[in-house]
């Protein structure tokens, strides 16, 4: 028998434990099959057992052998208590439980990240729950009837000239252009943000797509998909769909050959292009795309060979804003023509003000939107260091740019969009509203829709695997067995009725205030309960 050292791995020193009951189970396999990370296997137990089958006591003594499923004391297959077993199990014999009393040590990172989904330590510090919608119009000045009115909930998308600036010439009286005016669209003040086609499954960025196609065709809400860094599908480059998608280039260009090989072919538009520079929840670290989810198809949209991908953390050659502008800026806008607005995301920082300063004096006019991303945005692709003391929150951010631009007379002149964080405790609508009436013209949220398609990680520690390519629920992972898991139709239906109910409830809260329009930078509507924030954000203080 080998010897037990004091090092080894047990049970109780992994975060969870697999509660089974052998008397429940018929050894169907159904548990051993759905765990996508080999927690559990099939075994045999030895026991020793005395028994006595005459009418008078006669001990005997026996020894069995029985069929048992047993959990695997491991530190690289070990339980992420993501309960497909307990799904799949067609008599409740086994379920994972959550050990309270794991001897995992201090400094023990053999187990994984714990909060790799989540950030437990600043869930507790969200801004957007000591803020309140606090302005009532009353008989002054009436509310409006949220089911009834009509609202303008659109926002630009695009750089918007000052009046002065517009390129029109009065003409035998009549008003008529003398000049070419940057891309403006109108869409919806919801962006589904970036999350490659990499990252999540092929499925799961088709659960997105075909909601992002059903809401704009179907329900005429001009949501807008931003791809993600990694290339689009060619037969979507292709389609008409285009116009609904933002394409995003980030640091590693990955997927850029195939979408210039596919410009010829382009029958519209996209909606515009995002360079991003970074990213909120991993600033400085670049994206990481694991070498197991790097899959067949994976390679050939990326060009790349089946390895970890890490992209660089900024765009290799740019050291400024104005090289920004100047070289990224003007040669996207010239790629397809000056028809597609070009915008830039950078993640939260106390130089945000700096860098939107700085767009906002661009002489060429052609900075389409400043996307800021702020530190509580959920990613699976980061260190632990820098996903615990690096980063910055956004609402403060968007506050500081607004009112940036409003002393120099130039608000609205470069959209602001906010996110990271945003719908974290599901209330993506009343979130969106407090960040518009701070400034943004809009949100961008992720996290959110990866729930709404059935992700059971959680910031208790549950799951969050997503790094790993053993992704459960087939939403994060390129293994073909897992990914067939993931309902493509139900996943689109779930975000197409959470976007409906987030339109309604958005009118529920700018009824209240008499907006028919966005509150852009109506800060007036708002109040905080802490003393702190409200004298932060400019904002009246209320107990």
């Amino acid at each position: 028998m080998e010897a037990v050292k004091t090092q080894d791995i047990g049970v109780n020193d992994l975060p969870w434990k697999i509660e089974y009951h052998a008397e429940r189970c018929t050894m169907c396999g159904s548990c051993v099959a759905s765990c996508s990370f080999n927690a559990i296997k099939a075994t045999v137990q030895s026991q020793s057992i005395t028994v006595s089958e005459e009418s008078q006591p006669t001990p005997v003594h026996r020894f069995i052998a029985r069929p048992i499923i047993k959990q695997v004391a491991s530190l690289t297959d070990f339980c992420r208590g993501c309960g497909m077993c307990e799904k799949v199990c067609p008599n409740n014999a086994i379920r994972p439980v959550r050990n309270p009393d794991t001897r995992r040590t201090l400094l023990s990172k053999d187990n994984g990240p714990i909060k790799r989904g989540g950030r437990t330590n600043l869930n507790a510090q969200r801004t957007f729950d000591k803020i309140i919608v606090g302005r009532i119009s009353q008989m002054t000045d009436p509310s409006l009837d949220s089911a009834r009115h009509t609202f303008d909930i659109r926002s630009p998308f695009g750089r918007v000239l000052g009046s002065k600036e517009l390129p029109f010439e009065v003409k035998d009286g009549k008003l008529v252009p003398a000049g070419h005016t940057p891309p403006v669209h109108w869409i919806y003040p919801l962006i589904f943000s970036d999350m490659s086609i990499g990252a999540l499954s092929t499925r799961a960025w088709e659960a997105v797509a075909l909601a992002v196609g059903y809401l704009n065709e179907k329900c005429g809400i001009p949501i807008r998909m931003s791809s993600g860094e990694g290339g689009m599908p060619v037969n979507l480059l292709k389609s008409d769909y285009l116009k609904y998608f933002i394409i995003q280039i980030a640091s590693g260009h990955f997927g850029w050959n195939r979408i210039i090989k596919a410009m010829p072919h382009m029958v519209t538009d996209p909606a515009g292009i995002l360079i991003k520079i970074g990213q909120g929840a991993k600033p400085g670290d670049g994206g990481l795309l694991m070498s197991a989810k790097v899959a067949e198809h994976i390679q050939a949209i990326r060009g790349v060979p089946k390895a970890t991908l890490s992209s660089p953390p900024n765009h290799q050659g740019l050291y400024s804003i104005e090289e920004s502008v100047q070289k990224m800026h003007l040669s996207m806008n010239a790629a397809f023509g000056f028809r597609v607005p070009v915008a830039i995301k950078c993640a939260a920082s106390s130089t945000s003000v700096s860098v939107y300063n700085n767009l906002l004096r661009d002489p060429y006019k052609i900075c389409g939107g400043f996307f800021i991303d702020g530190i509580q945005g959920g990613t699976g692709a980061a260190n632990e260091v820098s996903l615990d003391h690096t980063g910055h929150p956004v609402v403060s951010k968007i506050r500081d740019c607004y009112l940036a631009a409003v002393n120099q007379g130039l608000q609205g002149q470069i959209p602001l969009y906010g996110g990271g964080g945003v719908g974290m405790t599901g209330n993506a609508a009343a979130d969106a509203f407090k960040m518009i009436c701070l400034g943004a013209n809009g949100v961008f949220a992720g996290k959110v829709l990866i729930q709404l398609l059935g992700c059971v990680g959680n910031e208790q520690g549950r799951c969050n695997s997503c790094n790993t390519g053993k992704c459960p629920t087939g939403i994060c992972t390129q293994n073909p067995r897992l990914v067939k898991r993931l309902d493509v139709d139900r996943g689109a239906q779930k975000i197409v009725d959470y976007v409906l109910a987030f339109d309604a409830e958005l009118k529920k809260l700018m009824a209240p205030i008499g907006n028919s329009s966005l509150p852009v930078g109506r800060s007036d509507a708002l109040v905080s309960t802490d003393k702190a924030i409200a004298d932060k954000l400019g904002i009246q203080y209320v107990c």
